[in-house]
């Protein structure tokens, strides 16, 4: 598995700017389309009680004023990528995923 500085370069690649944000404070200004993202869970795997690989959990919005865009579709092409849910608010297009990374 990856960083998360790691995860952050992909998702620039995949949006195709710089337009990715990491747990975002309310006082930043988002460009659409962007990518929102913060750490959602962590998975332990256990071996003899003691704690063998953690793997993160990221939860992923993609906002877009475009509601065909592409974005999603190489989200959700990617290793242990899961789509969550899909909903529009301010006229703007979210879609959620989780990601292991």
């Amino acid at each position: 598995m990856g960083t998360r500085l790691e995860l952050q370069s992909l998702l620039e690649t995949l949006l195709g700017s710089r337009n990715v944000y990491f747990q975002p404070p309310p006082t930043i200004t988002m460009k659409y389309p962007c990518i929102v993202y913060n750490l959602d869970d962590m998975d332990t795997i256990f071996a003899d009680n003691y704690p063998y690989k953690v793997e993160k959990r990221y939860s992923l919005t993609i906002i877009d004023k475009d509601p065909d865009s592409n974005v999603p579709d190489k989200i959700a092409l990617l290793q242990k990528c899961i789509f969550d849910r899909h909903f529009v608010t301010d006229n703007l297009n979210h879609n959620i995923f989780v990601i292991y990374f």
